[in-house]
């Protein structure tokens, strides 16, 4: 998700080759999709631009004609990536109705689930965050900050029109602390699903998973949320499901 944006400064030499006359979209759309299950299976410093184009069917040098280098076709591969992923206001119409806070624990309780649904996309998404250099990883936080694709600008208002969210705070604030959170509490969930060796002991996730869900969600409410209405909603709207 979103972070601090970085310095105006000219785009990496991968980014001058994004323009494409339209009878090359079909090859480049293929090259993505070919590359984004080699980077998913290999991590990024491994992935090979030479296997890439072999997987293909073309030349290893039609691949750097089409992005400029390895880092150009990762950055292709990512954006395909987060744009396949549910934005907020997505979530189903019931969820919507109970609230900002309801719909956060709704795609929360459906990280593993959607994780499961699109390994390919989510694995991606890890390295993107966490695999790559400060080069690529800058014009990734780049792209998230300039497009949103999460949609967290819309949800962020969408929380603020319902009285749920403080207004003595930076919309802009508010939407980097929802990113920056939703995004290393994800990625807990999602890296105990990809390797159960890194939990701190085996099944905790599975045992206490909503339970942390929830602390996560009082965190975040104390945060960003509206101090009295919202306090006050978020308890009746909890009163009501145990009820």
């Amino acid at each position: 998700m979103g972070g601090i944006a970085s310095n105006p400064v000219s785009p990496p030499r991968y980014q001058r080759h994004l323009a494409q006359r339209p009878r090359s979209e079909a090859k480049r759309s293929r090259i993505v999709e070919i590359a984004m299950q080699h980077f998913a299976e290999q991590g990024y410093h491994s992935a090979r631009v030479g296997d890439i184009a072999t997987a293909v069917g073309i030349a290893k040098g039609s691949i750097f004609q089409h992005f400029g280098s390895k880092d150009g076709l990762f950055f292709e591969v990512y954006k395909r990536a987060v744009r396949s992923f549910p934005k907020y206001l997505d979530a189903p119409a019931d969820v919507k109705d109970r609230g900002f806070f309801e719909v956060l624990r709704y795609w929360l309780a459906k990280t593993e689930h959607l994780l499961h649904e699109n390994w390919i996309p989510y694995r991606i998404s890890l390295l993107g965050n966490y695999g790559t250099d400060l080069t690529l990883k800058r014009e990734i936080n780049r792209f998230l900050i300039t497009e949103d694709p999460y949609g967290s600008l819309g949800f962020v208002r969408f929380g603020l029109q319902r009285r749920q969210l403080r207004k003595d705070m930076d919309v802009e604030m508010i939407v980097s602390i929802l990113d920056w959170t939703m995004e290393r509490f994800q990625d807990a969930l999602l890296t105990a699903e990809f390797d159960p060796g890194l939990s701190r002991r085996q099944g905790e996730m599975a045992e206490k998973k909503g339970a942390r869900i929830q602390q996560f969600l009082d965190f975040l409410q104390r945060a960003i949320g509206e101090p009295v209405a919202s306090s006050r909603n978020f308890r009746l709207e909890r009163a009501d499901r145990r009820g």
